[in-house]
């Protein structure tokens, strides 16, 4: 299918800035990153739920959700998800762009596809948080019985097993999963909030 050729950008009336203006607080992509099992939904979901609380304009994408519907026709080869990480990607912006909070909990286990998203924003608004968290660890709890699956060989190209995840060399935050509770992985991504002003 040809690409268009007659797109023109359309400038909004209301910018970024008001938005941020009017919500009393910055906006980013806080990017969570790990492998299957290292706590990455469940730290962004309670990041979102304190933002929430805290009356902060926030949403949550997470992988299997996007792939229930945005991404549905995309599979697990390489160039899938390359593919699923730029489309969120741009949700993603639209997200920032709104003046909201997003957080994002996919795998994403290509540093290239990781820096590629972050390329598509301003300094500032994209935060790569790593979900650290041993393979072993990360087998043992297992949650949706995944990893049994792909040393059974009922899953093909399943990151950590048969696919590469290529952890971040400078993530703006790391949090070792498997040391912390998740109560202490939120006080550590809020701190950084504060610390970069997007939130008071």
């Amino acid at each position: 299918m040809a690409k268009p050729t007659n797109i023109t950008w359309h400038e909004t009336s209301i910018s970024k800035e008001n938005r941020r203006e009017k919500n009393g607080h910055g906006s980013c992509a806080l990017w969570f990153t790990g492998l299957s099992g290292s706590g990455k939904s469940t730290i962004a979901n309670a990041v979102s739920h304190e933002l929430f609380r805290q009356g902060i304009s926030e949403y949550v994408l997470d992988g299997d959700n996007i792939r229930h519907g945005l991404n549905k026709d995309l599979g697990f080869s390489d160039y899938d998800r390359t593919e699923n990480i730029r489309r969120i990607g741009e949700v993603a912006k639209l997200f920032v762009d709104s003046g909201k909070v997003v957080t994002t909990a996919f795998i994403s286990p290509f540093r290239s596809d990781r820096d590629q998203v972050r390329a598509l924003f301003e300094d500032s608004e994209f935060i790569e948080v790593f979900i650290n968290c041993p393979i072993e660890e990360c087998e043992r709890r297992d949650p949706k019985q995944l990893y049994a699956k792909a040393r059974r060989g009922e899953i093909k190209d399943f990151t950590g097993i048969d696919s590469p995840y290529e952890a971040p060399e400078q993530p703006e935050i790391t949090i070792n999963s498997d040391q912390v509770t998740v109560e202490e992985a939120v006080d550590q991504v809020f701190a950084y909030l504060r610390e970069k002003n997007i939130l008071k």
